[in-house]
């Protein structure tokens, strides 16, 4: 028994070094292709942003599957990013189309070798498990207000969601000069006037960018900053921002343009180094994204974002 259960957590090992390094060399090849899949996963597609959601609960996808459906979207080109199962199709009186390929994700969990489920348990091994899911647009029959595409933000016009977003958070966010940047030791946000961009729905990616390096302040999220320039550690950060700017403008249906490709080289040099990387990003940029769009759910809003010039 001992050595079958040795066995299957060897297996269960070698399973999960080989999904890192698959999905990390997906993430690889894009970014090397010169895409940033966190960025621009709806360019040349009929979809509007979002956030990819599982269409029978409501739930919004969370870490490395959304860079993966993101990527699944941009290749098939589906309009919507709603999505589920084989099962689910049919429990909600539709099917899967015959001939159609699904999209691997993968579900998170520990087991504990006696049998026991315990997260808690210091004998718990984490896993990933592969699970298949299918765009609402590969179905048949489902109901109608599974398969609807929500409407894109313009890109000339100022966003009250957005705005309001902005100031619930209660980030120090001062407007002037041409940087964009936090300062952690202060604690502030510093990014340049609107008409400083030709597109003001550039302005918001800009804004939420340099709010997610906000959210990793030790008195919220508490990650690791300190990472000096050109380090894996500050590599790691952009990332985090990248996507948390990415993820909270989808759920906010907003289409940047602007591109962050300035670091590509140095992302590409990290994650060919650390196959979890992407993974560990990836997890915490869906915890930034969630804890700034909790100001959105526990404020009212009113009026502009708290601003100072500067």
């Amino acid at each position: 028994m001992a050595t079958r259960a040795k066995a299957s957590a060897v297996r269960s090992s070698a399973e999960r070094a080989d999904i890192y390094q698959e999905v990390t060399d997906r993430i690889v090849t894009e970014l090397e292709n010169g895409r940033l899949p966190w960025v621009q996963p709806w360019s040349n597609t009929v979809a509007t942003p979002s956030v990819p959601r599982n269409a029978t609960t409501g739930r919004r996808y969370s870490g490395i599957n959304v860079l993966l459906l993101w990527g699944s979207q941009q290749k098939s080109g589906f309009p919507t990013q709603r999505w589920l199962t084989f099962r689910q199709a049919l429990a909600a009186g539709g099917n899967v189309r015959r001939g159609e390929k699904g999209t691997t994700v993968f579900f998170a969990s520990t087991f504990v070798p006696d049998g026991h489920k315990q997260e808690s348990d210091p004998r718990a091994v984490p896993f990933l498990k592969r699970f298949t899911v299918f765009n609402v647009q590969q179905c048949d029959d489902l109901p109608a207000e599974m398969t609807a595409a929500p409407l894109p933000q313009p890109d000339h016009v100022t966003v009250p969601r957005a705005e309001s977003l902005l100031r619930a958070t209660g980030a120090d966010l001062r407007i002037g000069g041409d940087k964009a940047f936090y300062m952690p030791s202060l604690d502030y946000i510093q990014i340049p006037p609107r008409h400083a961009y030709f597109d003001q729905i550039n302005w918001y990616r800009t804004a939420l960018h340099e709010v997610g390096h906000w959210t990793g302040s030790v008195k919220r999220l508490d990650r690791d900053q300190t990472g000096s320039f050109g380090t894996h550690a500050y590599m790691g950060e952009e990332i985090v921002a990248e996507m948390t700017s990415a993820f909270v403008l989808a759920e906010l249906s907003i289409q940047p343009s602007v591109r962050h490709a300035d670091y590509i080289g140095a992302w590409l040099d990290m994650l060919r180094e650390d196959k979890r990387a992407i993974f560990k990003a990836a997890r915490l940029a869906t915890q930034a994204a969630d804890y700034i769009l909790a100001f959105e759910e526990a404020t009212p809003a009113r009026g502009a974002p708290e601003m100072m010039a500067a």
